[in-house]
């Protein structure tokens, strides 16, 4: 093989650092497309998304509330009525002088007694159907959002 001149010499490396450049990274303007890109995604994802979290906050505060009616009834049973309005669904966790056979606490947490919204739970002794009523005022504190009551 024949030695390259010097003029050859520098022309294979003038080649080889264009080809270092062209391949070194993105363009700016590349980077651009795939922010703009990214962006359009997520504004299309995100309303889904909060919509997901809305429901799944309801559904929540239904199961807490089945709950919280479980632990009223364990209650009624022992100590023959429900607690009264005025003391709550805060005799499901420490006794109250009218509750003589209390043998609670009847939830783990008195973070039970909150919704997902972080509001108390609602508790109306006696309600309308002659029993309790347990419910949520919502997201926007409100409006029921999740209730359940129980005849006797």
């Amino acid at each position: 093989m024949k030695p390259l001149t010097r003029s050859a010499q520098f022309r294979r490396q003038g080649q080889r650092a264009r080809r270092a450049r062209a391949n070194a990274g993105y363009t700016l303007l590349e980077l651009l497309v795939v922010l703009g890109i990214l962006a359009v995604l997520s504004a299309m994802a995100t309303p889904q998304l909060m919509g997901y979290f809305g429901k799944a906050k309801a559904q929540s505060a239904q199961i807490q509330i089945q709950n919280i009616g479980t632990a009223l009834e364990m209650y009624y049973l022992e100590n023959g009525t429900y607690p009264s309005e005025t003391v709550g669904l805060k005799a499901l966790m420490e006794p109250t002088p009218e509750a003589p056979n209390w043998n609670g606490p009847y939830l783990k947490k008195s973070q039970n007694l909150f919704d997902p919204w972080g509001r108390s739970f609602q508790y109306v002794y006696p309600a309308a159907n002659g029993s309790y009523e347990v419910f949520s005022l919502g997201p926007n504190g409100k409006t029921k959002t999740a209730s359940a009551s129980v005849m006797r």
